[in-house]
């Protein structure tokens, strides 16, 4: 069962890799800036949740869903590009998630850059 994991994690990383190059072809402008983040694989290789996000930190939810749904739109392009790059028998389901985790880390960086920035002007 572990072999699997490893397996899974590997062919994670090797999608992520080919899914970044691949949408750098692309001539959508939804996809203008996007990056793949992160993908997790299921045990089986069967389904892929992939996480993007825009290298600008898009925080317009419209822009996110425009976003996603120019992914949606070249899925099936990539999932063929992606059989004939990786070489699997059965090529995952590519689903497709907005990562907020960078955006969330940058808030969390801001609010903290603002505290500081408002308690170092009291003191002595």
């Amino acid at each position: 069962m572990s072999g699997m994991v490893k397996r899974a994690t590997r062919v994670a990383e090797r999608l992520r890799e080919d899914l970044s190059s691949l949408l750098r072809e692309l001539s959508d402008p939804r996809l203008a800036g996007v990056l793949v983040s992160r993908v997790e694989l299921t045990d089986d290789l069967q389904s892929a949740r992939i996480y993007v996000r825009n290298e600008l930190g898009v925080e317009d939810a419209a822009a996110r869903r425009a976003l996603l749904k120019g992914l949606e739109a070249a899925s099936g392009r990539l999932r063929r590009d992606v059989a004939r790059t990786m070489g699997l028998r059965v090529v995952p389901t590519l689903r497709f998630f907005y990562d907020e985790g960078i955006d969330a880390q940058r808030r969390v960086e801001d609010l903290l850059r603002e505290i500081k920035d408002s308690s170092g002007g009291q003191g002595s």
